[in-house]
C-alpha cells in the first residue's frame, strides 16, 4: 500500500482562543505549530494567516510570508496556502488568490458553494476558471476540497474543459452541518466518482476527525488532521497541539502496518513540481 501522506491544518480562519485556547493565531505561533507536525511525521501542512486584530482569518500576503519563509528555512514541508479566506465573508477573488504570489506547491481549491448556516460560502464558476488558470500559470498543484458529490463533478468537468490537469488530487471535506455527513456510506459513494489515477486525502469535522482518519488509513488513501477541524482531542478533552492530532496518527499508522511518507515521498506521490 502506498505510504501514507499526514497533512496538518494548523488553524483555519474561524474558531479563536475563546473557543480553543491553544490554537494558534501570531505567524510565529503558526510556523512553530507547523514544525512540531513535521518532527511528529506530517508531510504537508495546510496554512492560513490570522488578522492580529481581529484574530479571524485574513488573505494579506505579507503575513502568509512570514509563515511561508521561515517554514522554508527550517524545513522541508509541503505547504499549502488556502484561497479560501473565510468562509461565507467570500472575499474579492485576487484577495483570495494572493498567496499564490508566493508560489506554495499546493494550495487549496474549493470546488463549490456551500451554506454555512446563515451565510453562503460562494465559490462561483468565474472563481474557479480563474485560479485553476493562476495555479497552472504558477505550477500550483490544486487542491480540490469536495464537500459533496456535485464538487467532484465540478472537478471533472472542469477537468473536461482543460481547465484541471490530471492526476488530480482531491481532499474529501465530511462532517460540516452542512456537506455529506462524516460516514463510510457517505465517503463511499462519492469515492465511486474518483479518476483511477487521482490521489485524495480525506478529512472528519469534530466527531467524525478519528473516524474518517481510519477510513483514509485502510482505504489506502492520505489524511488531513489538526485543529482547524477539530479542536477536541477526544470527547470533552480540547487538543493542546495539532503535534497532538499527528503524533496519534503516526502510532496509528505504523501499528496497522502502513509506512508514513516523508515530504520528499509526499511530492513523488501527488507529481508536486520539482524545487
Amino acid at each position: 500500500m502506498e505510504k501514507l501522506i499526514i497533512t496538518a491544518a494548523i488553524t483555519g480562519s474561524r474558531v479563536t482562543r475563546d473557543v480553543a485556547p491553544y490554537i494558534p493565531i501570531t505567524p510565529d505561533e503558526i510556523v512553530q505549530s507547523a514544525i512540531e507536525c513535521w518532527d511528529a511525521g506530517a508531510a504537508v501542512v495546510h496554512i492560513h494567516v490570522r488578522d492580529p486584530k481581529t484574530g479571524l482569518g485574513t488573505q494579506h500576503r505579507d503575513l502568509f510570508r512570514q509563515v511561508v519563509e521561515p517554514l522554508r528555512e527550517k524545513s522541508d514541508l509541503v505547504l499549502c496556502l488556502t484561497t479560501s479566506g473565510i468562509p461565507g465573508r467570500n472575499l474579492p477573488i485576487d484577495e483570495r488568490l494572493r498567496p499564490l504570489e508566493l508560489e506554495p506547491e499546493l494550495a487549496s481549491y474549493d470546488a463549490g458553494s456551500i451554506n454555512l448556516g446563515e451565510s453562503v460560502f460562494i465559490n462561483t464558476p468565474e472563481f474557479l476558471e480563474t485560479a485553476a488558470k493562476r495555479m497552472r500559470d504558477k505550477g500550483v498543484k490544486p487542491e480540490l476540497e469536495v464537500f459533496d458529490v456535485g464538487m467532484i463533478v465540478t472537478c471533472l468537468r472542469m477537468r473536461d474543459q482543460g481547465y484541471l490537469e490530471e492526476p488530480l488530487h482531491f481532499q474529501f471535506v465530511l462532517g460540516t452541518p452542512w456537506g455529506s455527513p462524516a460516514t463510510p456510506k457517505s465517503f463511499l459513494h462519492m469515492y465511486e466518482y474518483l479518476p483511477q489515477n487521482s490521489t485524495w486525502s480525506i478529512i472528519g469535522i469534530g466527531k467524525g476527525h478519528l473516524p474518517m482518519s481510519m477510513i483514509g488509513l485502510i482505504m489506502g488513501g492520505h489524511i488531513r488532521v489538526g485543529m482547524e477541524d477539530n479542536i477536541y482531542y477526544q470527547k470533552g478533552v480540547l487538543a493542546a497541539s495539532n503535534a497532538q492530532f499527528v503524533e496519534r496518527i503516526v502510532r496509528i499508522t505504523r501499528e496497522y502496518g502502513r509506512e508514513v511518507a516523508t515530504p520528499r515521498e509526499a511530492r513523488e506521490i501527488l507529481g508536486l513540481r520539482k524545487n
